[in-house]
């Protein structure tokens, strides 16, 4: 009989290496806060098999290619160039055959606090389509960044979260309605069962390429748009986009003690700071000083195995 354990899995896409520093600090974070549970590399033929798989390999990482996930629309997300890979996140609910449940990560993120816990959400049986197809925090809708090709309804004052600033302690452990504020998921974090029928409501979508061309924001918006308010919203803490701890975005509500896996949303990652920039210890820079302790970290136990790579 199969472990348990091995049908739930962690799991992250990677189509480069530009991300692999960051896969292997969040493989090493689960690790660090003894996740029971496995990460599995989701990988795409536009990986370089031949460089990356052996560095997953060194590092014991799990792997398995998946095919890329292209949509009708021939759109291209140019003020977003990373979101042009990102349909292939959806992958994760086709893995019926392998796996109960899958909870997919983006591989910019860092994991705090052991958050097992959400391996045993309830959600809908495998199969079926009710109130709780999957689960995922709320997108943040403040563009605190202020960035023009963001839509011009998301402000503060629409945004889910904002709701919460009154109760800064209930916010860690709750979140609002699915359908609160904009009613957008951030797919950085997705809890799945896997399962036939959730999948073919999403092929349903990617075929539309009408429907695919106005989406902004393009994996978590048609996976909003087509189970509107059928997805369970989990607290911000197991998605904390690193934006949120900003005084102009959800300050009045994030904790970093609280907060159990960081996300370093937008293009430039942690790993692409310069030493200079690493140097600089100011309380702006804090979210990043916490991956590259770990990634530190990391790097030293891995050169204790005789693992010394340029990762």
């Amino acid at each position: 009989m199969d472990d348990p354990k091995t049908r739930r899995v962690w799991a992250t896409v990677i189509t480069n290496l530009d991300y692999l520093p960051g896969l292997l600090t969040l493989a090493y974070s689960l690790q660090r806060v003894q996740s029971a549970y496995p990460l599995v590399a989701l990988y795409t033929d536009a990986f370089p098999q031949a460089e990356g798989l052996p560095l997953l390999q060194a590092r014991g990482i799990p792997y398995q290619r998946v095919e890329a996930v292209v949509p009708a629309s021939s759109r291209r997300y140019e003020e977003d160039p990373r979101f042009n890979d990102t349909w292939t996140k959806l992958v994760a609910f086709t893995l019926w055959d392998e796996y109960d449940r899958v909870v997919l990560l983006d591989s910019d993120m860092l994991v705090r606090h052991n958050m097992d816990e959400i391996m045993d959400l309830p959600l809908d049986a495998p199969g079926t389509l009710h109130h709780r197809i999957f689960a995922a925090s709320h997108a943040c809708a403040c563009n605190p960044m202020k960035k023009p090709h963001y839509p011009s309804h998301w402000i503060p004052s629409n945004c889910a979260l904002t709701a919460q600033h009154p109760h800064p302690d209930k916010a860690q452990k709750e979140a609002p309605p699915s359908s609160a504020g904009v009613g957008m998921l951030n797919s950085g974090l997705l809890v799945i069962n896997p399962g036939k029928p959730a999948w073919a409501m999403i092929e349903e979508a990617l075929a539309d390429a009408d429907r695919i061309e106005a989406y902004n924001f393009p994996d978590q918006e048609l996976l909003s748009d087509v189970f509107r308010a059928r997805w369970v919203a989990l607290p911000y803490v197991y998605n904390a986009l690193k934006t949120l701890r900003l005084e102009n975005a959800h300050a009045a509500i994030w904790k970093d003690e609280c907060v159990k896996n960081v996300h370093y949303i937008f293009a430039h990652k942690p790993w692409h700071e310069t030493r200079e920039q690493r140097a600089d210890l100011s309380e702006a820079r804090k979210l990043n000083s916490w991956w590259w302790e770990v990634t530190d970290e990391r790097k030293r136990q891995e050169m204790e195995r005789g693992v010394v790579d340029d990762y």
